[in-house]
């Protein structure tokens, strides 16, 4: 039995690979070793069951429900920190995995495909490559993908149908033998965005209110809530972007905004989080905008932008997701994506605190002080959605260092 003798304790990498299992259907095989003094996870899914299930963010999906699950429970040095995401099991070795992967099909639509796929990715492209995991797309870049087939070749596709095929050679086949023409076509977020959605916004001045007179109270007695930088939100329409460290953060949020303010704001959530039988009454009336990444990714971006095409606000936590050990994460760059296209500012907004009151796991905050601070918006100018992210970015990792 493999293990690491550690300050403390031992280490045996089999009891957690075990686990990790254990915790995740989606999970096949995994071996867990130590590189430069840290955990490294080396994952196979089970690919069938991610098929099964209509899952296309594959490494979103392995990293929050199966290894910062484990770490959640995991005691301190026994943390997975880095993990690798495989195409092949274990047992087969790069040579016989690869073998043909060069050999192209001489085929005029893999040769569009392949064409399309290169202006999105700096990854070498081959039949066998899989599009999240050898080629990077994530769910922004499958929303252009779907656009770009169903422009180009009269197809619809969607995420069951893709979960599917995200193997390259699958995916061409499939155009193949369904395609009802052959008219390459350019895609863009503007199209994207403004395109006329069935989707109506649900107002619920009322209740916001009922939740900001209920919370700050408690916040500011409790938590000892400190704000600062109210001044700095521009008129509407605006993108709020904080940092997020824990499940206080929209609660703080919602609590500080002014009322004139919040009443105009709608707040971004995940369905998987918010979208239960008896979370989802709640959601619908607290103005609550439900996006599921593995479902109507399309749907989901374009119900996002219509706050802000109505001259709404929108709060959007632009890391996509909440840190675990209370650093700042990658921004996803769609906040980005609707500043520049709808021209609206971003204020980046920083909560220091709110990880230490209540990390992951805990269920009722602790006694610490927070606080929270809207920074000066940040304005789009005509620039690329990664730099105007960095901006964004910048501004909040600036402020985080100050004392």
């Amino acid at each position: 039995m493999e293990q690491v003798v550690t300050e403390h304790n031992e280490i045996h990498f089999p009891e957690i690979e075990k686990r990790i299992l254990a915790i995740s259907e989606f999970v096949k095989q995994v071996v867990v070793t130590k590189r430069d003094n840290e955990l490294t996870a080396f994952i196979y899914p089970d690919f069938d069951r991610l098929e099964k299930a209509n899952v296309i963010n594959i490494e979103e999906k392995l990293k929050w429900y199966a290894v910062e699950l484990y770490n959640i429970e995991a005691e301190q040095g026994k943390r997975v920190t880095n993990y690798k995401i495989l195409t092949h099991p274990f047992r087969e070795q790069p040579e016989t995995v690869s073998t043909n992967t060069e050999i192209e099909p001489d085929n005029a639509i893999y040769r569009e495909l392949k064409k399309y796929l290169g202006s999105v990715t700096a990854s070498p492209i081959f039949p066998a490559s899989h599009l999240e995991l050898d080629l990077g797309l994530d769910s922004l870049e499958y929303v252009m993908l779907f656009m770009f087939i169903e422009k180009s070749y009269a197809l619809h596709l969607d995420e069951e149908q893709f979960s599917k095929l995200m193997v390259l050679e699958d995916l061409y086949l499939w155009i193949e033998k369904h395609y009802k023409k052959s008219d390459i076509s350019s895609v863009n977020w503007h199209d994207i965005l403004k395109e006329k959605s069935k989707e109506i916004l649900v107002y619920s001045p009322w209740v916001m209110m009922v939740w900001k007179w209920t919370l700050l109270p408690f916040l500011k007695l409790y938590l000892k809530l400190k704000v600062t930088g109210i001044e700095n939100l521009p008129s509407s329409p605006f993108i709020i972007a904080p940092t997020h460290h824990s499940m206080l953060d929209g609660f703080v949020v919602l609590a500080t905004l002014p009322s004139s303010v919040l009443k105009k704001s709608f707040f971004l959530a995940y369905e998987g989080e918010f979208g239960t039988p008896r979370l989802r009454p709640v959601a619908k009336y607290s103005q609550m905008l439900l996006i599921d990444v593995d479902k109507n990714i399309k749907a989901s971006l374009q119900r996002t932008a219509l706050p802000l095409i109505e001259s709404q606000n929108l709060v959007i936590f632009p890391e996509g997701a909440r840190s675990r050990d209370g650093k700042l994460l990658e921004f996803k760059k769609f906040f980005a994506i609707l500043s520049e296209e709808l021209n609206v500012p971003i204020v980046p907004v920083v909560m220091k605190g709110t990880f230490e009151a209540m990390p992951t796991g805990r269920i009722f905050p602790k006694r610490e002080k927070i606080s929270i601070k809207y920074l000066e918006p940040i304005y789009p100018d005509d620039e690329s959605y990664d730099k105007l992210s960095d901006r964004v970015r910048d501004s909040i990792r600036e402020e985080l260092k100050k004392a």
